[in-house]
C-alpha cells in the first residue's frame, strides 16, 4: 500500500467520528497498537526534541525500507506517533521524503492540538524525515 493510500484510509476512518472527543479517544486507542521501541533504545539519542511529552523514536533500514518503533509517556502522543508510523513504516527513504502527509490537516489534527502538541507533531514528522534523509544519503555513497 502506498503512503497516499494509507493516508486516504486514515482520513476515511476519522470521517466516522463527528466529535473531536471521539477522535481523541480513537487516537489514544491507536497508540495501544504502536510498534513499541525496545527499552534499551529509550535513550537521549532517540528522544525527539521539541515535544511536550517524552517521545522516543528508532528507525532501522531493512531491504531498502525504513521501519520505525516508538513510545511516549503520554497516551495521546503515542497515538499521534502511531499514526505517523502507520503512514510511513515500510517505505523507502525517498517515498518518505516525498510524502506530503496531507492526512494530518485533512483530519483536522493540527488545529485540534494545543500549540505545544502541534509543535511536537511537527518535531515527530521532522525526525522521521531526518531518518529518511540520513539513510538516503548513506545509500547514495
Amino acid at each position: 500500500m502506498t503512503i497516499q493510500e494509507t493516508e486516504q484510509q486514515i482520513v476515511a476512518e476519522f470521517a466516522n467520528f463527528d466529535e473531536w472527543l471521539d477522535r481523541y479517544a480513537y487516537i489514544i486507542d491507536l497508540g495501544r497498537d504502536c510498534p513499541v521501541i525496545d527499552e534499551r533504545d529509550k535513550t537521549e539519542q532517540n528522544l525527539i526534541q521539541g515535544c511536550q511529552s517524552r517521545v522516543w523514536l528508532s528507525c532501522e533500514l531493512r531491504d531498502g525500507r525504513l521501519y520505525f518503533r516508538a513510545d511516549s509517556d503520554a497516551v495521546i502522543t503515542r497515538g499521534i506517533i502511531s499514526l505517523l508510523i502507520r503512514a510511513l513504516d515500510g517505505h523507502t527513504p525517498q517515498e518518505i521524503l516525498d510524502a506530503d502527509l496531507s492526512f494530518i490537516d485533512a483530519i483536522g489534527l493540527r488545529e485540534h492540538l494545543s500549540p505545544t502538541r502541534s509543535n511536537g507533531l511537527t518535531s515527530m514528522v521532522k525526525q522521521m524525515r531526518m531518518y529518511a534523509l540520513a539513510y538516503k544519503v548513506k545509500g547514495e555513497k
